[in-house]
């Protein structure tokens, strides 16, 4: 045999890999990269475990995922419970040191292509914020790192203060703006007014009482004995220029965006259009809906969001399979408590309230339009079911009495149809699952992207601040252009009354955004709103005597007595509070890796 001896062919690189060497000498490669730093995105709130589950929105059908071990108070290091993808220590950090290697590259990368390095550093600058703002709202004071690790390096690093970090971010998002500003904006990249949006919430954050040190201690004993407060909040300075800077942050927001989605409304929405705004909203302009308007996508009202495309095969586009009803065999991940239900306020902007006989015999009627927008209940029409059993397309999840005969409804846990996932509360949630009758959950993919930055969430902001500094008459202004929108009266209060009800609009109109999670630590009203035992509703029909059933079933109040009966759930999940619960724990791995650590209040 004859044959060349050649070495060079042994010299291979694999072929669906880039050198690091030849990153941050084309565009193309560098761009990538950085794109692979939105990683620590995943699919945004969308996971079929939500926040909103760990709070006092919802509570998850499914048992054994270790939420129960949060709910109850029994979270430690060595059994931290349910770890979100967005609360994990490990997660956040991996992408972080990816936001620090381009960081650290592009200054002296060798792409002729000045405006994308400038962009895309600001896209890293914009992402690592982001990443230690996660860490700090779950964890308080992190250690930064901003230097890009090599082997045999000594890893341990002690917590920077809450201050420290803080000031990180806000200096991160500063230069991110700096570098983003006059840049094409890129739906579900980075822009300067996403990184406004991250300073205006950091800056809020760090003006509420959980992180006014004081305050803080005054509220809760587990606070006041920890011996390193620094950690979780700024234990000097005034207060009253930490809600200075948080409503000026805001307010730059509204003053760069502009408008968010019809905000310039003086007078409000009728009950149709309201209801239709906010559908819009929910469905970033994703949605085939008739009433889901494609203009907030071209708005300025969604200032960050998570896209997601066909194309990808994203799993988040399967949110219809993982919270909708049963029924429709659906896995009704999360479903409303009535306690969030019942926060819906009536249609002429008065409470809701079972003690009033009108209120207690018809609870879904007249009410805040936004409770049709996110809410499923028994009789809410909904999508083609596909099934003889319902050709009314109507939500199921009561009882029925006719004569002799009961009938369980098909959203229920003793329906006909994929019961073991059917909802304990009585509830599903409507909010962000595309309406679009053509759109099958259980089968077809949805694009609604996630909001992680609204410029409503600004308004928000800046009323908040407002409020706290005494500024009632702007703050009521603001905030009634929100409630316009949405086809509700102005609000007249003023004081305490005024902080109140913003507290509850907030809460309405950013349901399952994942900020109820961190408004109730941060007012420290956890013990009384996140410690609340759940309730249930109970739903009965009985057929009125002499009339003749709908067959099949059908809601029919002609034909029908409705009785509607708040349960206290006693078995599914028997929630407390305590006030380690203000903070994640950092789990025993971590600190066993680092002995520089020092443990959150409680866990000790």
């Amino acid at each position: 045999m004859l044959a060349a001896c050649k070495r060079d062919f042994l010299n291979t690189q694999p072929l669906d890999q880039v050198p690091a060497t030849e990153t941050w000498k084309d565009a193309a490669f560098a761009e990538a990269f950085v794109t692979g730093v939105y990683g620590g995105l995943f699919e945004g709130g969308f996971d079929e475990q939500m926040l909103a589950a760990i709070t006092d929105e919802a509570i998850f059908t499914h048992q054994g995922r270790n939420i129960n071990t949060i709910n109850q108070g029994a979270l430690n290091p060595s059994n931290p419970g349910w770890v979100n993808r967005h609360t994990d220590w490990l997660q956040l950090y991996n992408f972080i040191r990816s936001a620090n290697i381009a960081i650290e590259a592009l200054p002296t990368s060798t792409f002729d292509n000045p405006t994308l390095k400038q962009r895309l550093e600001g896209e890293a600058r914009f992402l690592r914020a982001y990443y230690y703002h996660q860490l700090l709202r779950f964890y308080g004071g992190v250690p930064i790192i901003t230097k890009v690790y090599a082997l045999n390096e000594d890893y341990t690093a002690a917590r920077n203060t809450y201050a420290e970090v803080s000031s990180f971010i806000i200096k991160e998002v500063d230069a991110a703006y700096t570098l983003l500003k006059g840049k094409t904006r890129i739906k579900g990249r980075a822009s300067e007014l996403a990184a406004l949006a991250l300073k205006s919430r950091q800056l809020l954050y760090d003006a509420s009482d959980l992180h006014d040190i004081p305050t803080a201690k005054s509220k809760s004993a587990v606070i006041s004995a920890f011996g390193k407060p620094e950690l979780v909040g700024f234990v000097s300075g005034a207060r009253a220029a930490r809600w200075q800077a948080a409503r000026d942050a805001s307010k730059a927001v509204l003053d760069e965006a502009g408008s968010g989605y019809k905000t310039g409304l003086t007078a409000p929405e009728t009950f149709d259009n309201g209801r239709k705004n906010h559908l819009s909203v929910a469905m970033g302009g994703a949605s085939k809906h008739p009433d889901a308007d494609p203009a907030v996508a071209t708005s300025n009202e969604l200032l960050f969001v998570r896209t997601l495309t066909l194309e990808r095969g994203e799993g988040s586009q399967q949110h219809g399979l993982r919270q909708g009803p049963n029924g429709y065999n659906n896995w009704a991940g999360n479903t409303p408590i009535q306690e969030f239900v019942d926060d819906y306020e009536m249609m002429d902007g008065t409470k809701f309230d079972w003690t009033n006989a009108t209120h207690k015999a018809d609870p879904y009627l007249n009410r805040d339009p936004r409770f049709y927008v996110s809410i499923l209940y028994d009789g809410s029409p909904w999508k083609p079911r596909g099934r003889n059993e319902d050709p009314a397309n109507e939500i199921q999840t009561g009882t029925y009495y006719v004569g002799a005969s009961t009938l369980t409804g098909l959203d229920t846990r003793q329906g006909p149809i994929e019961n073991w996932n059917g909802s304990f509360t009585g509830y599903y949630f409507r909010k962000f699952i595309d309406p679009d009758p053509a759109l099958r959950d259980n089968t077809g993919r949805q694009t609604v992207p996630w909001p992680y930055f609204r410029y409503t969430e600004a308004i928000f902001n800046y009323v908040e601040a407002l409020i706290e500094l005494g500024e009632d008459a702007t703050a009521r202004t603001w905030l009634n252009k929100i409630r316009f929108r949405a086809g509700m009266p102005a609000i007249t209060e003023s004081g305490d009354a005024l902080r109140q009800r913003y507290r509850s609009e907030r809460r309405i109109e950013m349901a399952l955004e994942e900020q109820r999670f961190f408004d109730a630590r941060r007012w420290m009203i956890a013990p009384q709103t996140l410690g609340r035992k759940t309730t249930y509703i109970q739903v009965e029909g009985r057929l009125k005597p002499g009339a003749t059933a709908p067959v099949p079933y059908r809601r029919d109040k002609t034909k029908f007595d409705y009785v509607y009966l708040p349960v206290i759930n006693n078995d599914l999940e028997n929630r407390v509070w305590v006030d380690k619960m203000y903070y994640r724990p950092i789990s025993l791995g971590e600190t066993q890796r680092n002995n520089l650590l020092v443990q959150n209040p409680g866990y000790d």
